[in-house]
């Protein structure tokens, strides 16, 4: 058993009084909040970097302007003004991929059939559905409104509400996010394929996930 599982595990034995035989299922959300929350630092390094890059917007279309025939020495001139008013270009980006590791350490905890041996946590339910189950196993066992399916449902909802969310707020922004930042919003409707395809236990991170995401933007680009 890996550490990661252990740590889930014993998380879902102090839940057990409260959520039953659904203590699983509440310890992987909690404990995906909590990565998360250790991660926070690097997403407000990365708002506070997007925020100084559009606040030094108007001053690149300058000298777009002004080197607009010359590609060298506009790239100079920008790389100057961002080690003037330092600046860093990647300030964005750069925390966003070292959150990678650990977002891919969950991800491969609670989507492998074998994480725990097979009889730990993915033994464990979520109301009617198996950890270890997925989406096409309900529809299998009970039809799309079945105990099971009826999880899947109420996965896909919230899924579906979060990314509406998150689109409607990008539109509405007023910082500048960039390319990458105009695109995570799209990509929430894609983990709508996500909760479909992979297992249950990996479902409910991505979830959690990605609802943390959303709630974290409105905080820090507000």
């Amino acid at each position: 058993m890996s550490v990661f599982a252990g740590l889930v595990e014993r998380l879902a034995d102090l839940l057990q009084p409260l959520f039953h035989a659904s203590a699983a299922a509440a310890a992987i959300v909690l404990f995906t909040a909590f990565v998360r929350l250790l991660v926070h630092p690097l997403s407000r390094a990365a708002a506070r970097g997007q925020k100084a890059r559009a606040a030094l917007q108007p001053r690149v279309e300058e000298l777009r302007r002004k080197y607009r025939r010359d590609p060298e020495r506009l790239r100079k001139a920008v790389l100057e003004l961002h080690a003037r008013e330092k600046v860093s270009p990647l300030s964005g980006c750069l925390p966003s991929l070292l959150q990678m590791p650990a977002f891919f350490l969950l991800y491969h905890l609670f989507s492998s059939t074998s994480a725990d041996g097979g009889d730990g946590l993915l033994s464990h339910r979520l109301l009617a559905a198996p950890l270890d189950g997925r989406w096409a196993d309900a529809l299998a066992q009970d039809g799309v409104f079945g105990a099971a399916g009826a999880v899947y449902l109420g996965l896909f909802a919230v899924v579906g509400l979060v990314a509406t969310f998150n689109f409607l707020q990008t539109r509405r922004s007023p910082v500048d996010v960039g390319a990458v930042g105009r695109v995570v919003p799209f990509m929430s409707f894609f983990t709508l394929v996500t909760v479909a395809v992979v297992p249950l236990a990996a479902a409910l991170y991505v979830v959690t996930s990605t609802a943390w995401s959303a709630v974290e933007r409105v905080v820090l680009y507000r």
